[in-house]
């Protein structure tokens, strides 16, 4: 991202089906499209793509939080359910957005994981975003490793 922007290129390929570029002078790197039966379902659709740029940005802000505290980070999975519903004027909307993040830590300082589960959500720019018009519900839950 230069200069505070970013731009994604859309190329119809077929009926819904689109070649997603994220910068102008590269290849396609994802195809989107939606779901049968008006679409073939040959890429994720738009609203899972906003649930996995919503879940990636948590679990990115939580896993750098993580790290700058010295917390050791073995791995984590991020779950995103998303709710759709019809508005007042009877159209789809996502209404809701629920993220389980699940960090698998080492043993570690219970005062620093708790700082940063306290503040992450704040830094995801996406999230916080997206929060201005959907309800985003976030839950951490660290797991420890299991050692050998």
């Amino acid at each position: 991202m230069k200069d505070n922007t970013f731009r994604v290129t859309l190329t119809r390929r077929d009926g819904y089906e689109f070649a997603v570029r994220f910068d102008s002078e590269t290849e396609p790197r994802l195809t989107v499209d939606e779901p049968p039966p008006l679409g073939g379902g040959a890429g994720p659709n738009p609203t899972a793509l906003l649930g996995a740029a919503v879940g990636s940005c948590l679990a990115a802000s939580l896993l750098f939080c993580l790290q700058k505290s010295r917390v050791p980070v073995e791995g984590m999975e991020t779950e995103v359910r998303g709710t759709i519903e019809r508005n007042e004027a009877g159209r789809l909307r996502v209404s809701r957005i629920e993220v389980r993040l699940t960090p698998e830590l080492e043993e570690a300082d219970a005062a620093r994981v708790m700082r940063c589960v306290d503040l992450f959500e704040d830094f995801c720019t996406v999230t916080q975003s997206v929060r201005q018009g959907i309800d985003v519900d976030v839950v951490v839950e660290p797991k420890i490793a299991a050692t050998a």
